[in-house]
């Protein structure tokens, strides 16, 4: 059976045992919302498309030129007549006789007993009735048609629950006719810094101070994984504030995510704040960078809560780690995993035995067309840099000390703009 967080104590805890407790927090996907087309890029489907028709609804022309039925065998026509031209958006009801000919433009349903298009380029032209098909023996009979359904087949799965929609799938929806669909609500995710140290951008920089790059870097996080930002601001180092925060944060969200706070540090108020109106879990994890990472449950409504570390780089390891997945888990999508692949280590990779390290690296196709990574350089957590440079997370297993060059390790592909 497995654990939540709470029956886990403070002792150092795998990778892999924290975020299966981690996933105990969510119980199961938001409620579900109808949402109109224009408005679902992002969204993620509460339950199946079923095909309303076919797509293609009509067997229809792929090329501009003639439709005509090919004989299957013996003799063809030396030329063809044509009786007429049909554009896209018309019908001709009409059946085509022996040796008819239909000018046709693409996407145009084809006239009853037509079976073949043969393109414009393929035509010599007689008179203002008759075409020449010219080098007959290239034709395939049934070439340069799309059939009715051969997209989707009326009653067919179009799209499964879970699915988050991109452009295609929202293409795809409005091939089918539907002007709105059926998804799981954005989970509510309220962020906030804490630490008298923490200065807002665009504020005079404190001698002793630094600028809030955590907040900004969970904004866009959380809108890359289809949630919706409650911004809460910074938190100054204050056990009364850190409380009435998170008991607001409480009765408005789904998650709540801190940053900073989670040490042992006389100055980390979280860990206390958080026991005083919900339940803290662990706190240590076997990971690199990130180790200090809380969690826990606030208020009646018993709402998951993540504290994660302070450092910049720990955030976004963590966050993509564990957080992601949770969020996942809000959108009903269980079956979620970050994508994976393998690649040859240029250089040499070190790491520390007991420990899972992510290391920002930047991978790339050489000139054999394998897969290699390197990494970004100095590695140290508040280098956020090495994240602006990477285009990956390399990991490095708790049982590996070292990845030799030349070696197989595994790379998370990172979410980049072009």
């Amino acid at each position: 059976m497995t654990l939540s967080c709470f029956d886990l104590g403070e002792r150092m805890l795998s990778v892999e045992e924290a975020g299966a407790a981690l996933a105990e927090l969510v119980a199961g996907p938001l409620p579900a919302e109808s949402v109109a087309l224009d408005a679902l890029h992002g969204r993620v489907l509460a339950e199946a498309i079923t095909s309303p028709l076919d797509v293609p609804q009509s067997t229809n022309a792929a090329m501009d030129g003639i439709a005509l039925a090919w004989p299957a065998s013996g003799p063809r026509p030396e030329s063809w007549r044509r009786v007429g031209r049909l554009f896209a958006g018309r019908r001709h009801a009409t059946p085509l006789a022996p040796g008819e000919c239909l000018g046709i433009t693409t996407g145009a349903p084809l006239p009853p007993g037509a079976d073949t298009v043969i393109m414009q380029e393929q035509l010599a032209v007689l008179d203002d009735e008759r075409v020449v098909v010219e080098h007959p023996e290239r034709v395939r009979r049934g070439q340069n048609v799309r059939r009715a359904g051969e997209d989707i087949a009326r009653g067919a799965p179009a799209l499964a629950a879970g699915t988050r929609l991109s452009a295609a799938e929202l293409g795809l929806l409005a091939s089918l006719g539907l002007a709105e669909a059926r998804v799981i609500r954005r989970p509510r995710v309220a962020i906030f810094s804490t630490g008298d140290e923490v200065t807002a951008p665009g504020e005079p920089l404190p001698p002793a101070g630094i600028y809030d790059a955590n907040r900004f870097t969970l904004r866009a996080l959380v809108a890359e994984q289809g949630g919706e930002v409650l911004d809460l601001g910074i938190l100054p180092d204050d056990r009364a504030a850190l409380v009435a925060a998170l008991d607001s944060a409480a009765n408005q969200a789904d998650l709540v995510i801190t940053s900073g706070g989670v040490s042992v540090g006389e100055a980390d108020f979280t860990r206390a704040a958080l026991a005083e109106i919900g339940e803290l879990g662990f706190w240590r994890i076997a990971i690199r960078p990130g180790r200090p990472l809380a969690c826990g449950r606030l208020g009646e409504r018993g709402v998951p809560f993540l504290g994660l570390p302070g450092n910049p780089v720990a955030v976004m390891v963590t966050f993509l780690r564990f957080v992601a997945p949770l969020m996942a888990r809000l959108l009903g999508r269980d079956a979620w995993q970050p994508a994976t692949l393998t690649a040859l280590a240029e250089h040499e990779l070190k790491s520390r035995v007991g420990r899972v390290d992510y290391l920002r690296g930047i991978y790339r196709c050489d000139g054999r067309g394998r897969l290699t990574v390197a990494s970004t350089g100095a590695q140290g957590s508040g280098i956020l840099s090495s994240m602006v440079k990477a285009n990956c997370l390399i990991e490095l297993a708790a049982d590996r000390e070292v990845a030799a060059p030349g070696e197989a390790v595994t790379v998370h592909p990172l979410h980049r703009l072009p």
